[in-house]
């Protein structure tokens, strides 16, 4: 095993001399050597990822540090194109060389996936993946997209949200090879992927943990949101009013603005963050509760100033002149309050005009001090009418 200061160089003899059909004889190499490699590879890769965290650690720079990793990262892209170069040879369609060919590829792969989640900041993501590591990628993100493809939850919401996770992932997988695809893409997948396969598919408050995972990783997917949207709103229409309404999606507001969501992490490079976009959804939605709020307290209110009127009594008189008569009856104790104020307050509301449907008795009973000559003899003559009725009895 390797004691050399340079912790590729096991790494480096194997796919350059050992497994390079262009400078061994593969054929030649026995079962058991092809073993022994395959299992040193899973070995070796445990120990270089040590190797190298001592090195950084050792260092005090951040120049330093990234001028390191990015050698590293570099160096492993170039071993994995080397290896899959070789893989391509005939030699390689033997069973056991082939085996021994993919754990050594396993090997650099999760190398690479060591140095990219561990010092991402180290690394100039945006540039665009090589295409031997994109294959790589995409057959180990595959196998992990096949895997949460067949999880299952007794939540219909959750199965629902894994249905879509899946489909978007499986598009972006299926077109990286017609695209220009960079590290960080391939880093955002498989955070997302490794982040999914921690996650338990359990309900937490009003959102799952699978929820704040998606929306903690930032998976600003259209159909992703789409579907949180939906799931908000016909939990809303159960409720009856406007009222129950805006206090549960409040309640949704209010739980969302607290789950983490990452700045640095995006499914689409092009879109806005999952936070941006429901935060605005969700100030849109409470405005527009509001407003409707408030068109049904005036439609009620005209609805039941118009059932008010079905029952109010017309008046052949002006407010004035009812203002006079009422006057009257309260000084002559024909009607008996506390207070003249109290007879208006009483009768008035439940009269009404040629002119006006609603009277306000506080209006009528001021008209009452300051009464005119004509409203007076109008008075006079409505009650001897009534008088005249009276004896006609």
């Amino acid at each position: 095993m390797m004691k050399s200061k340079y912790p590729l160089e096991w790494l480096d003899n194997l796919i350059l001399e050992r497994l390079n059909p262009n400078r061994a004889d593969l054929s030649q190499m026995s079962e058991d050597e092809l073993a022994a490699i395959s299992e040193d590879a899973a070995k070796e890769s445990k120990q270089i990822q040590v190797r190298i965290k001592n090195e950084i650690f050792a260092l005090r720079r951040k120049r330093q540090i990234r001028l390191l990793v990015r050698k590293y990262h570099s160096t492993l892209i170039f071993l994995l194109d080397r290896m899959s170069d070789s893989q391509k040879s005939i030699i390689f369609q033997s069973a056991l060389i082939s085996k021994c060919g993919e754990a050594v590829i396993g090997c650099l792969d999760g190398l690479l996936s060591f140095l990219e989640q561990r010092y991402s900041g180290y690394l100039s993501l945006d540039e665009k993946v090589p295409i031997t590591y994109l294959l790589v990628s995409r057959k180990e993100l595959q196998l992990k997209l096949n895997s949460l493809q067949k999880r299952r939850s007794n939540s219909e919401e959750m199965q629902e949200a894994l249905k879509v996770v899946a489909q978007e992932l499986g598009e972006a997988l299926s077109l990286q090879s017609r695209s220009r695809v960079t590290f960080r893409q391939v880093l955002y997948e498989r955070t997302l992927l490794n982040g999914l396969a921690e996650t338990e598919c359990l309900e937490e408050g009003l959102f799952s943990a699978l929820d704040r995972k998606l929306i903690g990783l930032n998976f600003n997917s259209p159909a992703y949101i789409s579907l949180l949207e939906r799931r908000i709103v016909s939990k809303m229409e159960a409720k009856e009013n406007f009222s129950e309404k805006a206090i549960l999606l409040s309640l949704y507001f209010k739980e969302f603005s607290q789950i983490y969501c990452s700045d640095k992490l995006f499914f689409n490079a092009g879109l806005q963050p999952v936070k941006t976009v429901l935060e605005n959804w969700f100030k849109h939605e409470l405005g527009y509760l509001e407003k409707q709020a408030e068109l049904a307290i005036v439609l009620n209110a005209e609805l039941s100033s118009e059932e008010r009127h079905k029952y109010k009594l017309e008046c052949d008189l002006s407010a004035d002149q009812i203002a006079i008569i009422l006057r009257a009856a309260d000084e002559a104790r024909i009607v008996k309050s506390r207070s003249m104020s109290l007879v208006f307050q009483r009768i008035v509301p439940h009269l009404s005009t040629a002119f006006k449907k609603d009277l306000s008795y506080q209006s009528v009973r001021s008209k009452s001090y300051n009464a005119e000559e004509n409203d007076k003899n109008i008075a006079i003559l409505t009650l001897e009418k009534m008088i005249r009725k009276i004896r006609s009895y």
